[in-house]
């Protein structure tokens, strides 16, 4: 496996915060509610949200406090990341901070520690109680008469967890099997790019043109969920070939990784809030 498949760091780009504790837990509640749709603009990135994030909580320890989540307005998201002009869903991602915010303090003492004690070491249970709390984080939808849930957003939360605090503490689950890769942008094109996606011709050009697949649309959730499958079937082969088991997370991290430093990688581009 190590030939094959070489291991991924959790923070390789040393742009997150980490302090051991619950205030860690926190930050990245808050990254993961802020986590999606980067693309609109060209020079903003996930790393601009982890790393501004990281600075902000780094001057100011009540920054992420669940009443001040609720209050915070466009113009002050963008001066915590040092962004000088509109996010892309900014309207959104203020409204998602509020929702956020009142739900811990309603629910769990305002502290996302609360929240992830509550789960019973179960990641599982930790995206079940994310996506019955904060609507914003309930990525679903219907796809030829089926609910397809694909949750990237709060399976994530979760995998941070794990990968930040490193399988212990807030970050130990016994079943973090249960985790799925992030159907995100990037992974289906570096699939596609690998070799283990292929397109159809029309899909293909519209990518290529980057002509916007609508949210919801079948293109769209084959996209998402096509990823999904292949990459469980990757797992699968991989295990079988190696004999020692590799998880979904670690796949996603090496797929998302090997993505982001290749600058010619065509990805989809649909407006959404889930990723």
């Amino acid at each position: 496996m190590k030939n094959s498949l070489p291991k991924v760091e959790w923070d390789f780009e040393g742009i997150h915060y980490f302090d051991n504790g619950p205030l860690t837990v926190q930050y990245l509640l808050v990254l993961d509610t802020l986590n999606f749709c980067f693309w609109p603009d060209e020079e903003m990135s996930y790393d601009h949200l982890a790393s501004g994030l990281k600075v902000t909580l780094e001057s100011d320890k009540s920054a992420f406090d669940a009443d001040r989540l609720q209050k915070y307005t466009g113009p002050q998201l963008r001066k915590m990341l040092n962004w000088s002009r509109p996010l892309p869903l900014e309207d959104e991602r203020v409204r998602l901070l509020h929702e956020v915010g009142l739900e811990l303090e309603r629910s769990f003492e305002g502290k996302a520690s609360k929240l992830v004690e509550s789960c019973d070491n179960s990641a599982a249970k930790l995206v079940s109680l994310m996506t019955r709390h904060f609507p914003g984080f309930r990525d679903h939808t219907v796809y030829k008469g089926h609910q397809i849930f694909l949750y990237k957003r709060a399976q994530i939360f979760a995998a941070d967890l794990w990968g930040a605090f490193k399988g212990q503490g807030y970050g130990d689950f016994e079943d973090i099997t249960s985790i799925t890769i992030f159907a995100d942008y990037i992974v289906p094109a570096v699939l596609q790019q690998l070799g283990v996606l292929r397109y159809r011709s029309s899909l293909d050009n519209t990518i290529k043109k980057n002509t916007e697949i609508v949210s919801g649309s079948e293109e769209e959730v084959e996209l998402r969920a096509c990823s999904v499958y292949a990459v469980e079937k990757m797992k699968e082969l991989i295990s079988k070939k190696t004999g020692k088991q590799v998880l979904s997370v670690e796949l996603d991290l090496w797929l998302w990784a090997f993505g982001i430093q290749c600058p010619s990688l065509q990805h989809h581009r649909t407006l959404s809030i889930y990723y």
